[in-house]
């Protein structure tokens, strides 16, 4: 018997995955792995791979390079040219980063507040998501009647995400929170699970004015990320404030940051924007392939 495969099994029963993902001290773990994943031996590096290889399908073909110093190197590779083709068609608005489609649909209003879903029967309110901002209540407003969809990176995949629009990112709103995994599993369990963990709102602007909102949310020992636009990292130790003002252009596919290992982006437009034909819950995308399409130019095609 394989026992690789045996421990993949195991592992793979819900209550002894949520038992050991989530009933854990999950910050301090985090922190932990993010300490160890950065030292730069070769015992230490070959360990952690081949540990992490045997619980996951990471293939690092399409990688930009193949040997990398620490465990730390090859969370946040970068790919090879050409390896994510992006779809130049304009009014699609493509996926950020690479992802397994999740609740993804229209973005209704309960009782007067706008509601999505972060699985089947899990409903939480979208100004809670967004925080205690000053532009949260506008938000709301205009995102009302529009779309949203939700991507998951496993730890195999690849961790930067890029711009899905020609935009400009004109603010980010860091809210600092928990680590819960983010896997099918705790979604399933743990209500309004993104409004509990680490997360950041960025504000983009499409040219015609129309607002794309991308929110990066962090999990267990993933509690890091960094954007270009940003001279600091967001993470558990980060102390600044939580508004961040920017003016950054940036063109379709351009890199905006990066995860420090696989979490979730949640994406939100605005009434104009449906789902892309096709698209369904437990898809598979990679960075660049239609996600949205604004129904201006669907109409018009």
């Amino acid at each position: 018997m394989n026992p690789v495969a045996t421990l993949r099994r195991i592992a793979q029963q819900e209550d002894l995955n949520f038992l050991l993902t989530n009933r854990v001290p999950r910050i301090a773990l985090t922190h932990a792995i993010g300490w160890w994943s950065r030292i730069r031996h070769p015992w230490v590096r070959d360990l952690s791979l081949a540990v992490w290889k045997a619980f996951s399908d990471l293939d690092l073909s399409d990688a930009k390079q193949q040997r990398f110093a620490s465990l730390h190197d090859c969370f946040i590779r970068e790919l090879r040219p050409g390896a994510r083709p992006v779809d130049p068609r304009p009014g699609v608005i493509t996926s950020p980063s690479d992802g397994i489609v999740g609740a993804c649909g229209r973005i209704e209003a309960v009782d007067g507040e706008p509601q999505v879903f972060q699985a089947k029967g899990f409903p939480y309110k979208l100004a809670e998501l967004l925080g205690d901002s000053a532009h949260t209540a506008a938000l709301c407003r205009e995102l009302q009647g529009g779309s949203y969809v939700t991507l998951r990176l496993t730890s195999s995949m690849y961790h930067r995400f890029h711009a899905p629009c020609d935009a400009r990112l004109e603010h980010v709103t860091y809210i600092s929170g928990d680590t819960w995994n983010v896997n099918p599993i705790a979604l399933q369990r743990v209500e309004r699970l993104f409004c509990r963990n680490e997360r950041a709102v960025l504000h983009l602007r499409q040219p015609d004015g129309a607002r794309l909102l991308l929110v990066p949310v962090a999990a267990i020992l993933v509690a890091s990320m960094r954007l270009h636009a940003l001279d600091v990292p967001l993470n558990l130790r980060y102390r600044g404030p939580n508004e961040l003002p920017c003016d950054a252009p940036c063109t379709k596919g351009q890199e905006l940051g990066w995860f420090e290992h696989g979490s979730t982006i949640l994406v939100f437009a605005p009434p104009g924007h449906v789902l892309a034909p096709g698209l369904a819950t437990g898809q598979t995308l990679r960075m660049g392939q239609p996600l949205l399409v604004r129904e201006d130019r669907r109409r018009s095609s």
